[in-house]
């Protein structure tokens, strides 16, 4: 299983985790993808298939304290952030000017 992470507009701000099948994930995060706005997803299956397999997620919720990993994002009510996510929609590839010199040395070693 893989967790996932949603990120949201609501005002509680607690972007709870839960966890994909490989199957489910591959679908919300496909080509080695690991952030995914819900409105792409859902462009890019179509309503119904992109709602069974989110149907499902939501079904499996786990604490953060017993997640090893957070394996994607995915974000919800966030067009306001279309800009700032990477063209390739991989956590390596942010704009080197949007993060720290560490994590500029880490992702390079990623890509």
């Amino acid at each position: 299983m893989k967790n996932i992470q949603i990120i949201d507009g609501a005002a509680n701000a607690t972007f709870s985790l839960f966890q994909a099948t490989e199957k489910e994930f591959d679908a919300i995060f496909p080509d080695g993808r690991d952030i995914e706005l819900v409105e792409d997803l859902i462009d890019r299956l179509g309503k119904e298939t992109a709602g069974l397999v989110l149907g499902s997620l939501w079904n499996r919720p786990i604490l953060k304290r017993d997640a090893l990993g957070i394996h994607g994002t995915l974000f919800y009510d966030n067009q306001r952030r279309r800009d700032h996510i990477p063209p390739s929609k991989c956590e390596v590839d942010w704009d080197s000017g949007s993060i720290n010199q560490a994590q500029r040395d880490l992702f390079a070693k990623h890509r």
